[in-house]
């Protein structure tokens, strides 16, 4: 494979000829020839768009299109050589990108550009983004002192190494521990299928019976079903001090060094700005106005969803106590005996619902609604180069069969694939004179394998997070906007960014759609209508206790980036938990040493944005239920005011574009069962 194949933005990625060797020569090739664009740029001081913008972009795109690549690679089939490379290069990356954001002559370029009439004559999307670029010049420090402007850059490449290595040493701490069980007694409770991902775990290893992991469906399927309470404890404290100094391998991969150097840096990057905490300089480009604003809407739903937490715990006591034996109930029970009182209560057992959830059909019917809301057509091609047998890709048509996008597809988890689900950019929407290349996302999740005697068998959650990430998708497949910094997703403001996946959440509580979505894997019968009301009944259960954990999370992210230097983030989780917290994890519990949203991901000071854009995700669905939910016209109008439009204008407008009016909390407060 050349560099040129890998750098080329218009053609899929070569992941069948993509070797680690080839990245940095790759990455060094587009780095160059952003740097030939920013000296060209500065010596010859262009007026016009076409002159001063679309270099700048077209070096931006040979870029992506390599670092697009090989970030994806590196979350879902990661090798010891793979990440030598990508550590290497995202430093590369992040010194090539501080470079030009910190340009102060690229910078007047564009301002002089933005004050020209022609410029004022241009298209939205022209226009924002160059005013997106001019504020990121800003936010990069490109308004600095020399020295601050070196440091500001130094930190940057500081920061970008540590994220790495945070999320590195969750997936080694996450691979590393394991349980490998003879005796089937110990897993008792647990359905078939779990117990055949189990043996296919421990074949995969070369080892007889069955092999518990910190995969999150291994650890789902435990902490669930599993009637040893000894063995849910370990999964637990397993699971729960992963990259920590009270992990299995203690010290091994500790991330406690990295979180206090993380926060350090992020506040010295903050007061370089003239920001007074990360917080400040994270809401610049959101949607919230301030700290105490967010703080506000967070303590408001605490305080609504406390009582009706409280008492779900005392129910859940109770009911441990005379139906299960357990007077102490404890962390590592709460799932289990959450599980068997929603089975009391509702009569919902989950894995009668699993049984009517075989991947391949919940993808069928996942498809159908996609055509019903949208016209969408996925068409699976055999011809495009995949990293992994569990991967897909489909060409996304119209009614009329021409293809406007492209859809990659990876459900299944295995080792060396980041936990959790995601959807990220792997083309961008492109036009060249008459010719447009499509746009092309990824989607991943972490649902359990398909096993040698058994399908994958999702659970309702899964079907939800599986429309959570459509709804990503979704939004990056639509764009209109030919301006890639500003399309689909990128530039949304990271506060409403989940408004496209958490509307597609409600789909899965629509009966229509959902029996459409199964059929059992042993007799293809569909969703009974019985099952579906005993789901529906129990939507809310437990919905207090889950609002609580939210809001714990957004104020802990938002808290330990306010905390003056120095602080403990097991003193500020603590705190947090006093003040919203009904469920106490022992001492030796290290949720933030895992927490990769902030400390690995794109959610510092940012984390609170599900529940923000959730006030807008459960107001905008009320106009498809409106419209009797399945109705084209309404998702017609979404995918016009909302899907195609990416950051030309901002959030708020889109929303009421579509809604007709400003998002209210009524709706989430219902959905959330506080109302």
């Amino acid at each position: 494979m050349t560099t040129e194949a890998l750098r080329d933005p218009t053609r899929p990625p070569p992941f069948d000829t993509l070797t680690p060797d080839l990245i940095l020569p790759a990455l060094d090739r587009a780095i160059a020839e952003q740097d030939a664009v920013v000296a060209r740029l500065a010596a010859e001081r262009p007026t016009t768009f076409e002159a001063a913008w679309m270099p700048l972009e077209r070096a931006a795109l040979g870029l992506d299109a390599v670092w697009l690549t090989v970030s994806h690679l590196h979350r879902v089939a990661d090798t010891p050589a793979l990440r030598e490379a990508y550590a290497e290069g995202t430093k590369r990356l992040v010194e090539a990108g501080t470079r030009l954001r910190q340009n102060r002559d690229v910078h007047d370029v564009l301002v002089a550009l933005s004050a020209t009439p022609a410029f004022a004559a241009r298209p939205d999307a022209d226009r924002v983004a160059v005013e997106r670029a001019i504020r990121d010049f800003k936010l990069s420090g490109v308004a600095l002192e020399p020295a601050a402007r070196a440091r500001f850059a130094e930190i940057s490449v500081e920061l970008s190494r540590l994220s790495n290595d945070f999320a590195s040493a969750v997936l080694d701490a996450t691979d590393a521990w394991s349980e490998h069980v003879t005796d089937p007694a110990l897993l008792a409770g647990v359905s078939r299928a779990d117990l055949a991902m189990f043996a296919d775990a421990a074949k995969a290893k070369g080892l007889e019976g069955w092999l518990v992991t910190l995969q999150a469906p291994s650890v789902g399927a435990i902490m669930t079903f599993a009637e040893n309470r000894d063995l849910r404890a370990r999964v637990y404290r397993a699971f729960g001090t992963r990259a920590s100094d009270q992990g299995p391998q203690a010290g091994l991969f500790d991330n406690s060094d990295r979180i206090s150097r993380i926060l350090t840096l992020r506040r010295e990057l903050a007061a370089l700005l003239g920001y007074g905490d990360p917080v400040a300089w994270s809401l610049a480009t959101k949607m919230a106005e301030s700290a105490e604003q967010v703080l506000g809407f967070l303590r408001d739903l605490a305080a609504r969803a406390r009582p009706i937490a409280e008492r779900e715990l005392a129910d859940l006591k109770a009911f441990a106590a005379s139906e299960l034996g357990l007077d102490d109930l404890q962390p590592w029970d709460i799932g289990f005996v959450a599980e068997r009182l929603r089975a009391a209560r509702y009569a919902v057992d989950e894995e009668t619902v699993r049984a009517h959830f075989p991947v391949e059909r919940v993808l069928a019917g996942w498809r159908a609604l996609l055509e019903r809301l949208f016209g969408l057509r996925l068409q699976a091609r055999d011809d495009v180069a995949l990293w992994h047998r569990d991967a897909r890709y489909f060409d996304v048509a119209d009614e009329t069969g021409d293809v406007f996008a492209g859809l990659y597809v990876d459900l299944h988890a295995r080792p060396g694939k980041r936990g959790g689900a995601w959807m990220s950019e792997a083309r961008p929407r492109l036009r060249e004179g008459d010719t447009t290349s499509p746009p092309v996302a990824y989607l991943a999740c972490n649902f359990a394998p398909r096993g040698e005697a058994a399908p994958s068998l999702l659970s309702h959650a899964d079907v939800i997070t599986l429309l959570h990430e459509t709804g990503h998708s979704l939004h990056h497949l639509f764009t209109r906007v030919e301006r890639p910094s500003i399309a689909g997703v990128n530039g949304f403001e990271w506060d409403a960014v989940e408004l496209p996946s958490q509307l597609m959440e409600d789909f899965a509580w629509n009966p229509t759609v959902l029996v459409s979505m199964s059929g059992h894997y042993q007799t293809d019968e569909p969703l009974s209508a019985e099952i579906f009301e005993k789901l529906l009944a129990a939507r809310r259960f437990q919905s207090g206790m889950a609002v609580l954990r939210q809001v714990e999370f957004a104020l802990f992210d938002l808290e330990v980036h306010l905390a003056e230097a120095g602080v403990d983030p097991m003193a500020t989780i603590e705190a947090v938990r006093d003040a919203v917290s009904v469920v106490r994890p022992p001492a030796w519990h290290r949720f933030p040493h895992a927490f990769t949203h902030i400390f690995a991901g794109g959610y510092a000071s940012g984390y609170y944005s599900y529940l923000w854009a959730e006030v807008l995700a459960a107001d905008g669905f009320q106009r498809f239920v409106e419209a009797g939910v399945i109705d084209r016209a309404t998702g017609e109008a979404f995918r016009e005011a909302v899907l195609s439009r990416g950051a030309s204008r901002t959030a708020a407008e889109s929303f009421r574009a579509f809604r007709g009016r400003d998002a209210t909390i009524d709706a989430l407060l219902i959905r959330r069962g506080l109302a």
